[in-house]
């Protein structure tokens, strides 16, 4: 049976059984979701542990009776002065906004009704295995100004087998949250009141293993003929105009008046008299205004300009999520300039890189998407229309498989998204792949062809990791925070046993140092097996416990992590063996 069917219908269910707990309750709305369901109530108190667990009990009440789900016809009119009646007002709300002239609503049992456009399974009896997960809070409409709903997830499946597989994936997923394990490993806090929601701090180790992700993206792009470049995080209000993202992104910007803005910048007149300020939520305008800077030739196409560029963007409160989802992020941002007919063997190049990349990280399966023109766009149907074709092109040559996502493309240009699979199956959005004639158009620029005359180039915007954020928190789950040597804050921690061995231990220190290996030393008065266990807990990937035997032989004992006790090697050996898995990427 479709899932998200069986899954709509079981939050229908789950809206009967609350109303009849408590007749008091508003509902919005219950779609089915990726994985489950979700219903938005308006109560006057909270649901508690204890109230999910009676729902669910009703809810096999529900389902006991094997109640059919029956359509009904109303004109526009009817079903208000009916929903007024039942005195639900969210109902009227979306009935009022709805344009065509009649509606549909579902009736089960005696007394339960809901405003829906189906389709419904055809009675509650087919509803075989579900779960109430959890209670969180939600804006009606997404909109903070708006009164605050409770919102009621589960999930549902055809068998009780596939419910369970999925309950004990989403308790692997907690053990691997990496909101939890993030802070705990001391890789970064987002929590700062002092600071605002959303902002990310790096400790130490988090920084470091940023940086080890920065250093082998610059190494890379390098390779390939991407030139880093690095741009302003403010810029004036008129770039964004131009760009399109002030009238079409305005809600997502941070928009900053300068009052005493001076008459002059750098012997010219500013960019505008407003004295506006736009805190840049993308890095395309800045490569766009280095490409401009001089005069381009043909022959110097294609252009690859690269940036570890850190934008902010103006998210809801409610939606912030850990390092998914922040108001200020790194991008690892590059934009292609190209003549028309390089357009697809860059794209196959992204490609390439895009791939070559995930699997270096870890990453083995992944989904592709091709986004199509939004609703509201920039740039005319034929360039579109050529964008597009590029793109899936570009994928069929590849032997790609995809999915269409019609309308999701952004409003400069149509897209391709790759999605990560974690060790879960979940997928994280990574990668993106955008194509664009309007920009270019709207910033007037050009190169020189081969007769001298001016011509358009197209641009590509690509990310390979997206958010770099984002990459780590899901990096953080992917491995359940055991990262892979190579990505490891600290690889080896050294446990000499005794002071006396502290010395060879310092030794030991140092030549792993010279071989680019980061290692730490624990000599605190603990016992051997509590600095064992702080290893494990850390997620170290090596211990080297040294003791006099080892400092006369000049030998390691090794223990690694997940696999115990590996003997002892002499330390030449250990570092030949440590640097072919680190070059190797593993």
């Amino acid at each position: 049976m479709d899932l998200d069917t069986l899954r709509h219908s079981c939050s229908h269910i789950m809206a009967h059984a609350v109303k009849e707990l408590w007749p008091d309750v508003k509902l919005a709305i219950g779609p089915a979701i990726e994985d489950g369901f979700y219903y938005d109530f308006d109560k006057s108190g909270p649901f508690s542990d204890d109230d999910l667990l009676k729902i669910e009990q009703k809810m096999r009440q529900i389902i006991a009776k094997d109640e059919q789900f029956l359509r009904e016809e109303l004109d526009k009119n009817s079903a208000i002065e009916l929903f007024k009646k039942l005195k639900e007002d969210y109902k009227v709300e979306l009935i009022q906004a709805l344009p065509q002239d009649s509606v549909s609503i579902y009736r089960t049992g005696k007394s339960f009704l809901d405003l829906c456009r189906g389709p419904h399974i055809k009675s509650t009896g087919q509803i075989k295995a579900f779960k109430l997960l959890s209670v969180a809070g939600a804006y009606w409409h997404g909109i903070e100004t708006n009164p605050m709903l409770q919102r009621i997830y589960g999930t549902c499946f055809n068998t009780q087998k596939e419910l369970e597989a999925h309950l004990k994936n989403l308790d692997e997923a907690k053990l691997r949250d990496h909101r939890k394990l993030g802070p705990s490993l001391e890789f970064f806090d987002i929590y700062h009141k002092a600071a605002g929601a959303g902002l990310v701090f790096y400790h130490p180790k988090g920084a470091l293993l940023r940086t080890i992700i920065e250093d082998y993206e610059k190494k890379e792009h390098l390779k390939r003929g991407y030139q880093i470049v690095i741009t302003p995080h403010i810029m004036d209000v008129s770039l964004w105009k131009t760009s399109g993202h002030y009238d079409y992104y305005k809600d997502n910007m941070f928009i900053l008046n300068a009052l005493d803005e001076p008459a002059v910048n750098n012997g010219e007149a500013p960019g505008t008299s407003q004295g506006e300020f736009v805190l840049k939520p993308m890095n395309c305008p800045g490569h766009i205004l280095i490409y401009k800077s001089k005069t381009r030739s043909y022959k110097d196409l294609p252009i690859r300009f690269f940036e570890l560029g850190t934008v902010y963007r103006r998210e809801k409160a409610g939606v912030l999520h850990g390092l998914l989802r922040v108001r200020g992020f790194t991008q690892d941002d590059a934009h292609i300039f190209c003549l028309p007919h390089q357009l697809r063997d860059e794209i196959e190049k992204i490609i390439e890189f895009v791939f070559e990349t995930m699997e270096v990280f870890g990453f083995k399966e992944w989904g592709v998407e091709l986004s199509t023109r939004p609703e509201k766009y920039i740039g005319s149907l034929d360039d579109w229309e050529k964008a597009t074709a590029a793109l899936e092109d570009a994928l069929k040559d590849k032997g790609i498989p995809y999915e269409v996502n019609p309308g999701d493309g952004a409003f400069y240009g149509p897209k391709i998204d790759i999605k990560l699979k974690d060790a879960l199956k979940r997928t994280w959005q990574c990668a993106t792949i955008q194509c664009d004639f309007a920009l270019p158009k709207r910033f007037d620029l050009a190169y020189i062809d081969a007769e001298g005359k001016e011509k358009q180039p197209v641009m590509l915007h690509r990310v390979l990791l997206g958010s770099l954020e984002r990459f780590i928190g899901a990096l953080i789950e992917h491995y359940k925070g055991e990262l892979p040597l190579w990505l490891s804050p600290c690889q080896v921690l050294l446990i000499p046993i005794k002071d006396s061995v502290v010395e060879y231990a310092q030794g030991v220190k140092n030549k792993l140092e010279e071989n680019n290996i980061r290692v730490d030393i624990d000599t605190r008065n603990d016992t051997l097996d509590k600095k064992i266990r702080n290893a494990e807990l850390n997620k170290i990937p090596y211990c080297l416990i040294l003791g006099e035997r080892e400092a006369q032989q000049g030998m390691v004992s090794v223990r690694k992590k997940g696999s115990g006790n590996q003997g002892a090697l002499l330390l030449d050996k250990f570092i030949e063996e440590l640097i072919n898995q680190i070059r190797e990427h593993r």
